[in-house]
């Protein structure tokens, strides 16, 4: 039986991306797999009074089971109300890179508040037609879709591209009122994964094709995939104790930033998150390897992982305090 996003308490990202576009910031579309990631999240956001995407891919509902998810996020919800006496914080459930409309079909009728489905890789006209069919079923139920054109290179899950495509600023505009979308990821130099470029890069994305695109769809919600920035002091804490993660390197945090105070209104960070909690448990396992006890490696993993999202709520995104923005 199909179960309602409102009923679960959640909120769709219509007036979450208005808002953001208004006020110069990005709302932080964090992926999590587990309860862990999903308590960082929580009181990161709840705690700096941020509003948040918990993003879910393909693979990550394969994993965490699809109907655990949808209590999951109901239970964010009520914990997010726990942590700030009542008030609680604007959450959307999404799912991310949703391939097929079935996928998208399933994941509304299991209460996500948004979803994207993303024929970037099909022909511009498949992606056209495949985007608008999502819409015009999610759309039914108030629920909100997201879009991509442009490819991004990288592997993340079940997503993986070996090169970049721009997204030409010509066809954004005849994208959107053709599709119907509420947002649009464009690909402009982000990349997934933790290896996006080769040493001695120097990593630039191309704000210059972000400025056309406003310019061809003023004020509409733009959104940036693969914008984790791969901090090299976790990279050098994994690789200290035991991993092997040489040559990872990711977008600077000042562009993001930059980025972020225009129409870029939800930014995706999933591997910074998942390279935070390797390095906390990679230290607990090489300082205490006489340790079987799941909390004592996944709290330290959690925590870390709480204060690298603090630091992108306030020093990257821009969005702390504003999760009662009028």
């Amino acid at each position: 039986m199909a179960v309602s996003f409102k009923d679960l308490g959640l909120v769709n990202t219509k007036g979450l991306f208005a808002k953001a576009v208004k006020g110069g910031y990005a709302i932080p579309a964090f992926n999590f797999n587990n309860m862990e990631q999903l308590q960082a999240i929580i009181q990161a956001c709840a705690e700096t009074e941020s509003p948040v995407i918990l993003q879910v891919s393909s693979g990550a509902r394969k994993y965490a089971n699809e109907t655990l998810l949808r209590y999951m996020a109901q239970g964010a919800v009520e914990y997010a109300k726990e942590i700030t006496k009542g008030k609680g914080i604007p959450i959307v459930l999404h799912l991310d890179h949703g391939d097929s409309f079935e996928l998208c079909k399933s994941c509304i009728e299991y209460g996500f508040s948004s979803v994207m489905i993303d024929g970037s890789h099909h022909s511009y006209e498949k992606n056209i037609e495949l985007t608008r069919q999502v819409v015009e079923y999610a759309h039914k139920y108030d629920v909100c879709v997201e879009g991509e054109l442009g490819v991004l290179a990288g592997v993340e899950d079940e997503v993986s591209a070996e090169h970049h495509t721009y997204t030409q600023p010509s066809e954004v505009d005849d994208f959107v009122k053709k599709t119907g979308v509420d947002s649009l990821a464009i690909s402009i130099g982000t990349s997934h994964g933790a290896f996006k470029f080769k040493p001695g890069q120097d990593p630039k994305i191309r704000l210059d094709i972000l400025r056309e695109i406003e310019q061809m769809i003023p004020g509409f919600p733009i959104v940036l995939h693969g914008a984790s920035s791969v901090p090299q002091d976790i990279v050098k804490l994994v690789n200290q104790y035991g991993g092997k993660l040489q040559d990872a390197i990711g977008i600077g945090e000042d562009q993001l930033r930059e980025a972020a105070r225009s129409a870029v209104c939800k930014i995706n960070i999933d591997s910074d998150g998942r390279l935070a909690m390797t390095a906390a448990i990679r230290k607990v396992f090489a300082e205490k390897p006489s340790e079987f006890d799941p909390r004592k490696y996944l709290g330290p993993a959690r925590d870390a992982l709480k204060e690298l999202y603090k630091h992108k709520i306030v020093n990257v995104l821009g969005s702390a305090g504003h999760a009662y923005d009028l």
